[in-house]
């Protein structure tokens, strides 16, 4: 049944801006609804690279501002919540005879400036300038700046093949992308907003000075709307809303591939391509790695991203160039997909458009922002800046805590010993995956268990029953791949008849 009270901020959309939006309008004192056609971060914002990162490649089409503005969060990010993002390194290889095939605006003025330099080389001094830039564009407290690896002697070169003699390591930050999304989502609530999920906006009109938003769960009113669908942001204006709309949304859909752990140090790789584009090679869940991203164009939204078999041979090929040991098809153990909605800006080619956001506000009545593009680490000041354009309260979010990150950066492996202390029954590796997931939670999802008989039941790979429990009391999720695959990734190391009584335990609880 619908709520009957006019609401200050309807958000539409529960990926990671429009949790965003929701959370730091609820703790600026107004009151929210957030609806969410399916799960929370079901879709693009739970498929990102998993990275909080500036964009070191923006810079070469000269997107300062986005870069600094990124550069700027990821330590703000890294302070909010320690339990779900940490720091990284990053190992650049490099080579003097490395060729790119780019038509970046960087290159462009190369050619034009410095005609002596071969068509699609990058001189050294040129990655170390962009690397100077990195380290200082946004300022640094936590992460160490660039240093230069000799990848003879390195253990970064060994995975390497041996034309690689030398590598730039910097920083940057790993982050789980849709627990992101859910804790917002969770913070926003304990601040007050109704969250709405598998809750579909079906339409939404202006009547008199508030919006009336019908959707699967009921009919709401409130006095401003925010558009934050992501891939469907346009077709919520022009279908649910029945507006015309002077910006387009470009739909790119990213793939990666996961493998069976390729090396054995923590570092992720940064691979640069002939083609111009750029790949990721982390360490992923301990025993695996992430290979991303591609980037191909996507007709329709609501046709499911999937990988295609050129995709998957295309970051396979590109891995293998810089791996010693050829990465193949059969390596992979798991592949995933999202569409990033990307604004629009006339680029010829999907690597080339921006990945920067614009705000579009209609106020010609009742007042609806419409989120077009942006990027998960600047999810935060996206928020600030919607809420700002909307007049809407003061910001408060920056140095405030997601549920559980209330605890240093430095402090995840005390928090994991203090854990597994009071908790015997767990061992250093699951203990440390719930500090990872939880942070200071972990010991309200343990609760007085005195054994490991006492979270049961066993599903496998550590998941137990009390935990999943508190996914589904706390963390909106209500079947298995909620679980599995957006509140963990468990999924990985889970048999498909593990997975499947996983997903019929859950339903019998709510039946």
């Amino acid at each position: 049944m619908a709520d009957e009270k006019v609401f200050d901020l309807f958000v539409i959309g529960g990926g990671i801006n429009g949790a965003g939006i929701a959370r730091d309008a609820s703790g600026r004192g107004l009151s929210v609804a957030l609806a969410e056609a399916g799960d929370l971060g079901g879709a693009t914002s739970s498929a990102s690279t998993k990275l909080f990162h500036g964009g070191l490649r923006y810079l070469e089409f000269f997107e300062f501002g986005l870069v600094k503005s990124a550069l700027k969060e990821r330590e703000v990010l890294l302070k909010a919540m320690p339990h779900i993002s940490w720091p990284m390194r990053f190992v650049l290889p490099y080579a003097p005879d490395m060729r790119f095939d780019s038509d970046t605006p960087t290159s462009r003025l190369l050619r034009m400036t410095m005609p002596w330099i071969e068509k699609g080389r990058r001189p050294a001094w040129l990655v170390r300038l962009g690397l100077f830039l990195y380290d200082n564009l946004g300022g640094r407290e936590i992460l160490p700046g660039t240093k230069t690896l000799d990848l003879t002697k390195a253990a970064e070169g060994k995975p390497l093949k041996d034309r690689f003699k030398m590598a730039y390591e910097y920083s940057d930050a790993w982050v789980e992308d849709s627990r992101l999304v859910m804790l917002n989502a969770r913070d926003a609530e304990a601040r007050g907003a109704k969250i709405l999920t598998r809750c579909a906006v079906k339409e939404a009109t202006r009547d008199g000075d508030t919006w009336r938003i019908e959707t699967e769960k009921g009919t709401y009113r409130a006095k401003a709307l925010v558009n934050a669908g992501g891939p469907w942001v346009a077709d919520i204006l022009t279908g649910v809303m029945r507006q015309n709309s002077q910006h387009n949304i470009r739909l790119v859909r990213g793939s990666h591939i996961v493998t069976k752990r390729l090396y054995d140090h923590e570092k992720c790789y940064f691979f640069q391509g002939t083609d111009g584009r750029i790949i990721f090679a982390i360490p992923y869940e301990q025993d695996f790695t992430l290979i991303g991203t591609t980037d191909a164009e996507h007709t329709d939204a609501d046709t499911k991203p999937a990988i295609t078999d050129e995709e998957r041979d295309y970051l396979c090929t590109f891995a293998s160039e810089y791996f010693e040991q050829p990465v193949t098809a059969d390596d992979v153990v798991w592949t995933y997909s999202g569409v990033r909605p990307l604004y629009d800006d006339g680029a010829s080619s999907a690597t080339a458009a921006t990945r920067d956001y614009v705000l579009a506000l209609d106020d010609n009545g009742p007042p609806v922002l419409s989120v077009f593009g942006g990027k998960i680490t600047t999810y935060r000041k996206l928020a600030e800046q919607a809420l700002a354009k909307m007049g809407l309260g003061e910001a408060w979010t920056a140095g405030v805590a997601l549920p559980g990150g209330d605890f240093k950066v430095a402090e995840v492996g005390s928090l994991t010993s203090k854990l597994e202390a009071d908790y015997p029954f767990l061992d250093e590796k699951w203990a440390g995956r719930l500090i990872r997931a939880y942070g200071t939670e972990a010991w309200d999802v343990l609760g007085e268990a005195k054994s490991a008989d006492d979270i049961g039941p066993d599903f496998g790979a550590t998941l137990t029953g009390a935990e999943l429990k508190w996914m589904m009391a706390r963390e909106y999720a209500v079947a298995g791949d909620d679980a599995l695959w957006r509140r963990t990734k468990l999924g990985l190391r889970l048999d498909p008849d593990q997975r499947v009584a996983v997903d019929t335990w859950m339903k019998e609880q709510t039946a």
